[in-house]
């Protein structure tokens, strides 16, 4: 809802950014894992293989392993650059190892049909210092393609998302005089068949935030999202049957709005039936007040109230054993209070992963880009720096990464040949400090030639510091010497990537330590 200033703003700092091209600093590129590649081949060993598909409230992976969808929107592909934003700064290979190095397994790539048009051009990508090498002369399609093939290799999933008709702005409903139905159809099943066979790509997002005057079950077909959303959902799995289909909702259902995308009150009486059973994910965008003010924050029961909110307009298909409900947009540039009771709330209504595992709903958070104008990213403006605060919200839901699936990857990576030796570094870095406490933030390297199983950081301060809280890693403290091992989602790091976690700390003062790291 009132989401056009963002949008916007998106493509505008594209084109401006290019004038502000940075050097690389960012995570190096990972290599593929040999041991992990054949796990794959074992569906048991490591969910997530293969295409999925749904039962009941959860998403299962090919061998019936149900699996968390923890991820990050990283759009671009959408706005006048047709491509990925940042990558006027950044290597592509270097943001998706850093977006696994921490801990999200899914990236939601969202486009317009603008990408498909014979002779469309990407631009404002830098190619210097070698950076991007491979994306030189490639078509928007083309990049697509390697960013989905460097995703996969990494271990990450994608979820394509027909954001925008064009890339001049969002539309209320699926189709506009310039872009009608057929033509969204028709380029919904070449995306279909385009990655059919390759399981990195688990699912469709039909169309972004559908929205008054778009209904829900009123029976009008120039209307009625849901039967729009059968038609072109049906179209898709004609193409390939084993994709995902994922349903956003509207705005508003029987006088009753909230919103755009975020309203699947209709689900009830009215559920998205199709071809194929158990394709359908019900996907809800929810926002904070940083996007749009509504009545729910200045309720006197606030943040308590809010699950009751949630439960209205979608989390009742989770809870009710509908199907699957994904969380496909949700952000806030975190500057008021309000916004942070807010996100807390939403992440415990999203359900823990160490408390119930893949039993939860999935999520892509808005956004990875610093340049979404009413939420910024989890990288901040540099686009290399990570907004830790931001992102340790996000860790208790999520979870595991995917298997490489066999076979892929860059056939010119030889990988780790084998009898190499597991190593790392860590290095210690203060993001704030005041007289009360601090913010810092440690970056676990391996710098060995094998990947790492897992790590242990070791440290000590100089005075009374402690630990107050940490966030993708767990921590011992014994004195003002502090160990911290990683996370369950962040312990595998391949040969030359990284992985890194942030903690506050009290009270303030306490300088930068120098860090032991040892590969267990």
């Amino acid at each position: 809802m009132f989401r056009s200033l963002r949008r916007a703003l998106g493509a505008a700092a594209g084109a401006a950014a290019v004038a502000l091209l940075l050097p690389l600093t960012g995570v190096q590129a990972a290599h593929a894992d040999p041991a992990a590649v054949a796990e794959a081949t074992s569906a048991a060993a490591a969910p997530g293989a293969g295409y999925w598909h749904t039962s009941g409230r959860q998403i299962l992976d090919a061998a019936g392993q149900p699996v968390r969808i923890a991820g990050i929107n990283w759009f671009g592909f959408e706005t006048a650059n047709n491509s990925v934003h940042g990558l006027w700064t950044r290597d592509y290979k270097s943001m998706i190892d850093q977006m696994r190095s921490l801990g999200y397994n899914t990236i939601r790539l969202p486009y317009s049909d603008d990408i498909l048009k014979s002779g469309a051009v990407a631009n404002s990508i830098d190619f210097s210092g070698g950076k991007n090498a491979d994306l030189q002369g490639l078509s928007p399609l083309q990049i697509m393609d390697r960013i989905v093939a460097y995703a996969g290799q990494d271990g990450l999933k994608v979820i394509l998302d027909r954001h925008r008709p064009d890339a001049s702005g969002q539309s209320a409903l699926w189709y506009t005089s310039a872009v009608p139905e057929t033509t969204w159809i028709t380029n919904l099943k070449a995306l279909a068949t385009r990655y059919k066979g390759d399981p990195t790509v688990i699912g469709i997002d039909l169309h972004n935030e559908p929205h008054d005057p778009a209904c829900w079950g009123c029976g009008d077909t120039t209307k009625d999202w849901r039967l729009a959303a059968q038609r072109a959902g049906n179209a898709v799995l004609s193409a390939n049957p084993e994709l995902l289909i994922f349903v956003e909702g509207v705005q508003t259902v029987d006088g009753v709005s909230g919103w755009w995308g975020g309203n699947l009150m209709g689900v009830a009486q009215y559920p998205v039936q199709l071809d194929v059973p158990g394709r359908v994910v019900y996907s809800a965008h929810d926002y904070a007040t940083s996007v749009a003010q509504q009545s729910w924050f200045s309720d006197p029961s606030f943040p308590a109230n809010m699950p009751g909110v949630w439960d209205k307009y979608w989390g009742y298909i989770f809870k009710q054993n509908i199907a699957p409900v994904w969380v496909g947009e949700f952000g806030t540039t975190l500057q008021s209070t309000v916004d942070q009771k807010w996100l807390a709330a939403l992440v415990s209504y999203l359900r823990p992963t160490s408390t119930y595992g893949a039993d939860s709903m999935s999520w892509t958070f808005w956004s990875w880009n610093p340049n979404s104008g009413d939420t910024g990213g989890i990288l901040k403006d540099d686009w290399t720096t990570v907004d830790t605060v931001k992102d340790g919200y996000l860790a208790s839901v999520k979870a595991p990464g995917f298997p490489a699936e066999p076979g892929g990857g860059d056939p010119g990576d030889p990988g780790d040949p084998g009898g190499g030796t597991a190593a790392c570094t860590a290095a210690y870095t203060v993001s704030s400090d005041w007289d009360g406490g601090f913010n810092a933030e440690v970056k676990v390297t391996n710098s060995g030639t094998t990947a790492l199983k897992s790590w242990r950081t070791t440290w000590t301060w100089p005075g009374a510091q402690k630990v107050t809280s940490m966030w993708n890693a767990s921590y011992t403290q014994s004195g003002t010497t502090v160990t911290a091992t990683n996370a369950d989602h962040n312990g595998a790091v391949a040969a030359g990537a990284s992985a890194t976690f942030g903690f506050g700390g009290a009270p303030g003062g306490g300088g930068t330590p120098t860090v032991s790291c040892t590969a267990t």
